[in-house]
């Protein structure tokens, strides 16, 4: 069989779908780009915003003109919170809800599936990827009333750290360079399992139990960290990059967004975690137009988000989701006066990317190759991504996909650093 596969929204997703691929290849299936080969198309969806339901629906549909003769199995979010909308789409075969997503490939093939049962090579023909997205956590006991993905994802439930180092073990066996933990509240890994300190258990555990060369956490929200938790970067295996969603820098609108923190509190995270972490970058969520975000809470959130000085932003309109007391709220916000506010936000995140990644000009990085762009009368071009998640451009005699390299960083143009290899770790 012949599957194409596609996902909308978070990382979590993204290693949800890397893993069907994976076990898709190991009972011997073919995974192809485009979707008129395809005999079954897989989409993981996500109903974090209405553009991303939008997408979601789109991305059927044109399945469905490419290929009218496939069949299309829907999962993720928003085939949990919508799957009567979701199965009357053209070609939709089958809705599978979040619960059941782990047997969705054997569902679709009617066959037995470990991925753990013989060599590498045998299991994955995917080695020419550098990172793969290992999912650790779903779900997530928080109230946000903005979002849907706790009605949609449910309670937190968390892997057992054993399975967790034997996809990570397999994973380094089959040739990645970078494992990057993902769930949908990383942060409160191991307290469904009565464990307080859980994600710093777990990484201690991947680094002393592993030969992954790099490890990267993904999006973390900021609280249920365990003391000395940055203390975990003196290996410098760990990636420098922390991604800590703030959503407002208002403490007004983090109040009814019902998030558990405040700008003292996050200042105070934020301060810990470069005292800790050299050359860390730290990230963020900002999300525009909340209901009853006045002119003077955006400022203020504004002003905060610049005191801070992160490494960049991700900016989200708000978007109304059925379900969630946001939805309800009064004063909902207008679609320009978002747009607004979302553009001056991007273009503080341009001059934040920018800014920070001047500060590594002249340093030497280890960066992971992860493909080539191009080519050139000296070489190929090739870009990868700092260990603290700077993209990075060289040109070089050699291919170097899938390779750590130490590289002296330059400058900084169009939204990449130049970067001249010094020296190629060893296989």
């Amino acid at each position: 069989m012949k599957v194409h596969l596609r996902m909308v929204g978070c990382r979590l997703n993204q290693s949800e779908i890397d893993t069907m691929a994976r076990q898709f290849r190991g009972l011997g299936h073919e995974i192809v780009d485009s979707p008129a080969e395809a005999d079954h198309f897989v989409i993981n969806t996500c109903a974090v915003t209405n553009e991303a339901t939008k997408t979601s629906r789109k991305l059927i549909r044109d399945f469905q003109r490419a290929n009218p003769g496939g069949e299309t199995t829907v999962t993720g979010c928003y085939a949990q919170i919508a799957p009567r909308e979701i199965g009357q789409l053209p070609g939709v075969r089958t809705v599978v809800d979040n619960s059941s997503k782990s047997q969705l490939v054997s569902q679709i093939t009617g066959e037995w599936i470990d991925i753990f049962d013989s060599e590498p090579h045998e299991r994955d023909a995917s080695l020419g990827r550098t990172r793969a997205f290992v999912k650790v956590q779903d779900g997530c006991d928080k109230a946000c009333t903005f979002c849907v993905t706790t009605i949609a994802r449910g309670a937190g439930r968390s892997r057992p750290i054993s399975e967790v180092l034997r996809e990570v073990n397999y994973l380094q066996r089959a040739d990645y360079q970078e494992a990057v933990l993902t769930g949908v509240h990383l942060g409160s890994y191991g307290q469904d399992l009565g464990d307080r300190a859980g994600l710093t258990d777990l990484v201690r555990a991947l680094l002393n139990d592993t030969d992954m060369p790099r490890i990267r956490l993904s999006s973390l929200e900021p609280w249920d960290l365990a003391p000395g938790f940055f203390s975990l970067w003196e290996d410098r295996r760990l990636c420098r990059h922390l991604h800590l969603p703030l959503q407002s820098g208002c403490d007004a609108t983090l109040r009814r967004m019902r998030r558990n923190t405040s700008q003292h509190e996050f200042r105070a995270l934020v301060e810990a975690a470069r005292a800790a972490i050299p050359a860390v970058r730290i990230t963020t969520d900002v999300i525009v137009g909340f209901p009853g975000e006045t002119e003077e809470e955006f400022d203020q959130s504004e002003r905060f988000i610049r005191d801070m000085d992160f490494g960049g932003l991700h900016v989200f309109r708000y978007s109304s989701r059925p379900g969630t007391p946001a939805s309800r709220m009064k004063k909902q916000i207008r679609e320009g006066v978002k747009k607004a506010r979302a553009a001056r936000l991007l273009r503080l995140s341009e001059e934040m990317e920018r800014r920070f990644a001047e500060t590594l000009n002249g340093s030497e990085n280890d960066v992971l190759w992860e493909q080539v762009i191009g080519a050139s009368p000296d070489g190929y071009i090739i870009s990868g991504y700092s260990d603290n998640y700077v993209r990075v451009r060289t040109v070089h005699p050699r291919d170097l996909t899938n390779v750590i390299a130490k590289t002296q960083l330059g400058a900084y143009t169009d939204g990449a650093i130049h970067g001249t290899v010094k020296q190629i770790a060893p296989p």
